[in-house]
């Protein structure tokens, strides 16, 4: 596979897909002032991060979803499910994320243990879904906006406001809010931090409003059954597209019961896309062994509270199949006759999916950043602003191209594949775990997942479950995708690579030890 030495200081320059990198030569490029990000991160900022990202699109709208097409009251259990699976591969990503300090999350880590094509597809794979995320998001909030204004009596015109399915506009707010985040991002992550938290504080206050007034408005009566095993009235069903697992099998998809618990699982599993994101900013944190781990866990533990009393909550107050499914939370409370709650949660939502939209921008930054300076692309890329040391190329580059995607086209269709991307990206980062404990069992480990291998096996196995949970065509638009990454590393990445090509002016050796210099041509 590539594996470094005994020392770890010799990395592969095979040109076999599968050649990896050093951890040692990973880090030592953090060190290198065009190519090093600043370290301006703590514990807090990170869980902020990872709050921020987390709570959005997932606790706003997807409650409502799950809970009248595929789970009922028991939506509350898919979303334990789905933290399930989440908190297995988390303990994976914080050991990775504290013994490989780097930019770059899962695509790092596949780099330093699986090799460089795995790499490659999951960072191939990671720049799209948080692109796609992030255009999503923008769309949502601004459709948040635009209802906060409507109800203050301001109207966009129809040519700016993203129209309807039969009349196309531009979206004007998603776009400008795309393009604001990204200067935030060029500026510095300490002032995107700083931004974050006063957006967070917003929307958990909201959020928690919402639990302890919604309390008092809770029927019994709603929450029976709570694990219906029948679908609800009519058309409740009629958006469910058929899940892979469906196809292979036969199995109907619209049955509730326990497997509509695992279908609403696969759905709600985008409430908790985010806490992955925390190790992207590996880079820019002060101490990353430390923190790293706290930041991960801790954001998710607090998120999957938050999910399930909303939930709870939510299906309390209103029966499942009476759900809306464009916004439940203020829709519950209308439906108790307490509408003048309503504007909070509006509120909450623009500040919550605000939040997710820049931490998505700057985690596919991030990712794009790592790879250009690997040289899997275009270099140019791969250099930090001289005064902001922030990775301001890559980061203009993507915000604009999302900018204009989140103007153009309405991506709800879309929504499924950064679901599937994630969940792909767990299953390498938990099989990387196993690998790199085999073959560096020297490195330093400030945090050690437990019961390796059977708990990153039952990542893998948890991932993969909730994967053939989603739906067919969502499997083939990420097919599709992957085979459009195969041919880019085949024709470009591959030549170009750092690993590649050995410094330039060393004669060949026959082993790796001159490898251990710090050379100025490999960074």
């Amino acid at each position: 596979m590539g594996a470094s030495s005994p020392s770890g200081t010799k990395p592969s320059r095979s040109k076999s897909a599968f050649r990896t990198k050093s951890v040692e030569q990973s880090i030592r490029d953090t060190d290198d002032p065009e190519h090093g990000l600043k370290r301006a991160l703590s514990a807090l900022d990170l869980t902020v991060f990872g709050v921020g990202v987390i709570i959005g699109t997932g606790i706003f709208v997807l409650t409502g979803t799950v809970a009248r097409d595929t789970a009922g009251p028991a939506v509350a259990l898919s979303f334990i499910a789905s933290g399930v699976v989440c908190a297995l591969a988390a303990l994976c990503y914080a050991e990775f994320s504290s013994t490989v300090p780097v930019a770059g999350s899962a695509y790092t880590f596949a780099y330093t243990s699986i090799g460089e094509l795995p790499a490659w597809i999951i960072g191939w794979d990671l720049i799209l879904e948080l692109a796609l995320g992030a255009a999503v998001v923008a769309v949502g909030w601004s459709g948040y906006v635009q209802s906060l204004l409507a109800s203050a009596d301001v109207t966009l015109p129809s040519a700016l406001n993203g129209g309807t399915e039969d009349d196309w506009g531009f979206n004007l707010p998603a776009t400008l809010l795309v393009l604001a985040l990204t200067a935030i991002l060029v500026y510095g992550v300490k002032l995107s931090s700083r931004f974050t938290a006063i957006i967070v504080a917003i929307k958990v206050t909201a959020v928690l409003l919402v639990i302890f007034a919604g309390m008092f408005f809770i029927k019994a009566d709603n929450y029976s059954p709570f694990i219906p095993d029948k679908q609800p009235p009519e058309d409740a069903n009629g958006g469910l597209k058929q899940p892979l697992i469906e196809w292979i099998s036969g199995f109907e998809a619209s049955t509730f019961g326990v497997m509509g618990i695992f279908f609403g699982a696969a759905t709600v599993f985008f409430a908790y896309i985010g806490f992955d994101i925390v190790a992207s900013a590996a880079e820019e944190t002060k101490r990353p062994q430390r923190d790293l781990p706290i930041g991960i866990l801790g954001s998710l533990a607090i998120c999957t509270v938050l999910y399930v009393a909303v939930s709870l909550v939510v299906t309390g107050m209103q029966h499942y199949s009476e759900l809306s499914t464009d916004a439940p939370l203020s829709d519950a409370f209308k439906a108790t006759g307490h509408g003048n709650w309503a504007w909070v949660i509006n509120t909450g939502a623009v500040a919550g999916l605000t939040s997710v939209t820049m931490i998505m921008l700057l985690g596919q930054s991030r990712v794009f950043f790592a790879m250009s300076r690997d040289g899997l692309l275009p270099k140019f890329f791969g250099e930090t602003h001289p005064v902001y040391r922030t990775p301001y190329r890559s980061t203009i580059a993507l915000g604009t191209v999302v900018a204009v995607v989140a103007g153009l086209i309405p991506l709800k269709q879309l929504a499924e594949l950064v679901n599937i991307g994630t969940l792909f990206a767990f299953v390498v980062v938990s099989i990387g775990v196993i690998i790199l404990r085999r073959t560096r069992p020297d490195l330093p480990r400030s945090f050690r997942t437990p019961w390796v291998p059977y708990l990153p096996i039952a990542s893998v196995l948890a991932c993969l479950w909730l994967m053939v949970n989603l739906p067919v065509e969502t499997w083939w638009r990420f097919l599709v995708w992957m085979a459009a990454g195969f041919v880019i590393y085949f024709a470009y990445s591959r030549k170009h690579s750092r690993m590649g090509r050995p410094p330039a002016g060393s004669p060949p050796r026959p082993d790796g030890a001159a490898e251990q210099r710090n050379t100025p041509e490999l960074l």
